[in-house]
């Protein structure tokens, strides 16, 4: 086995291991494709293809349980992850391209260091600006003026103690001392356990159809935003679930956004501060397999939406937490973004430009890399289930991923990157937003789908009903 082959199958077997899978299985992976993509200096072509091949497993895994049959051979291809983990920027809307961060999202200098904003929500714009004293229409320019003569720390704290997103930039030193670093630094990849009461072996009926897809005839509740939590449930849906994602009507999310991450979805709006949203929610989950959850740790539970509260109420549910920071440490209850991780974990540092401006990672790798996973550990949770019976919780960190790419993967000497074009990979389709073009999903195995039942419809449109 050559070096490559070794680290790929290497990081596969780590986060295999972090999902509880059965170790023999990853041998079973083969890979291939075009090297030297999402070049970086931290190993994010690593880290990529492990995500998806752990989720390309699992989704082989619990076919072969559903089916009696025997394990289907999985593939991962890097031309088709790269080209996935950057499926927001191939995207295009009858030719044109989303807008990607909004004019005060970015990174600033202060005057003691950089500071990373996120601001492409209004709402998060509005409570950023607040903070600062600044008046509505303030532009980038004079956004730069006021930071220049702040501190980067005590802006981030004024910022998030407004309700605003913004985190100081630190190498990866700092963010060791900082507590929510030691907190993040003591913990697993992500966990997988056993949640409430056990309940019997739960075995979903085989609906008709030739291939089976691992998750057909599962419903999922999509409770998640931006792009983690719906990569996530998008490649649950690929996989045959029925998905319905829920979002608060005060709470709108971009039409590009959703045009990226809602193909084989569904998309209601539903109040759950309402007597009737509660109710048909409570409609929803009684026939539900699997809750996603992506917001904040915490700010579900008001509404009966804790983990062991689901449970209870819906024996043999599967439940997936995703947050940015963790449900630990003093930053355990803050909101974040992959962008805002990427600077306060020393990502930014390390990948900063030659004359020492803080830098980017090639894609949104903790979120892409966190949605697959997430999905792996849904897949496995269902295939205990099926075995063992029980309501099972899965906890995963955009800051957890990190730690994994700065920290466990090994960094290695970048060799000559083969020519590769996306193309191959992209694929157009008619919806009702307008003619799309995106990328195709990187998931693979033998008899597995190849693409979405359909596009995305527009945000919020759908009735909040199972089909």
């Amino acid at each position: 086995m050559d070096d490559d082959a070794r680290y790929r199958g290497d990081a596969t077997a780590l986060a295999w291991a972090a999902l509880g899978g059965e170790a023999g299985l990853t041998g079973r992976v083969r890979y291939g494709g075009a090297r030297g993509l999402l070049p970086a200096r931290l190993p994010v072509m690593d880290l990529a293809r492990a995500a998806v091949a752990v989720c390309a497993l699992a989704a082989a895994e619990l076919t072969a349980a559903r089916t009696g049959g025997p394990l289907p051979a999985v593939t991962v291809d890097d031309g088709a992850v790269a080209t996935a983990f950057l499926s927001e920027r191939h995207l295009r809307v009858d030719g044109r391209a989303p807008a990607s961060f909004a004019p005060l999202s970015g990174f600033w200098c202060t005057a003691d260091g950089w500071l990373r904003t996120h601001a492409n929500y209004p709402h998060h714009r509005a409570r950023l600006l607040a903070a600062l004293g600044l008046p509505d229409g303030t532009g980038p320019a004079e956004l730069a003026a006021e930071l220049a003569g702040r501190g980067a720390a005590e802006t981030e704290e004024a910022v998030y103690a407004a309700g605003g997103l913004a985190v100081a930039v630190r190498d990866a030193k700092e963010w060791a001392g900082h507590p929510q670093g030691a907190a993040v630094a003591g913990r697993p990849l992500l966990t997988l356990a056993p949640l409430g009461a056990a309940t019997p072996p739960l075995r979903p009926p085989a609906p008709a159809g030739d291939p089976l897809l691992p998750a057909a005839g599962l419903r999922v509740l999509d409770l998640t935003r931006v792009i983690a939590g719906p990569v996530a449930t998008r490649t649950l849906a690929l996989l045959g679930a029925d998905v319905l994602r829920l979002d608060a009507p005060g709470l709108p999310e971009s039409q590009d956004a959703h045009g990226d991450t809602g193909f084989g979805k569904r998309s209601a709006v539903l109040d759950l501060g309402s007597r009737a949203g509660r109710a048909t929610f409570e409609e929803l989950l009684s026939r539900a397999d699997v809750v996603v959850t992506g917001y904040r740790p915490g700010a579900l539970d008001r509404f009966g939406l804790a983990p062991e509260a689901l449970a209870e109420r819906r024996p043999g549910l599967v439940v997936a937490r995703l947050s940015a920071w963790g449900e630990y440490g003093p930053w355990g209850a803050r909101r974040g973004f992959d962008s805002l991780v990427q600077a306060a974990t020393g990502i930014a540092v390390t990948e900063a430009a030659a004359d020492g401006t803080p830098g980017a990672l090639p894609a949104q790798a903790l979120d892409h890399g966190t949605g697959y996973l997430l999905a792996a550990a849904v897949l496995r949770a269902l295939t205990e289930r099926s075995r063992t019976g029980g309501a099972r919780l899965a906890t995963l960190a955009l800051a957890q991923t990190a730690a994994l790419l700065t920290d466990v993967l090994p960094r290695r000497t970048a060799g000559p990157a083969d020519a590769y074009d996306p193309a191959g990979r992209l694929a157009e389709t008619d919806s009702p937003v307008g003619r799309l073009r995106y990328a195709l999903p990187p998931v693979s195995f033998a008899g597995g789908p190849t693409d979405w039942s359909g596009p995305p419809g527009e945000w919020g449109t759908d009735a909040p009903a199972w089909w």
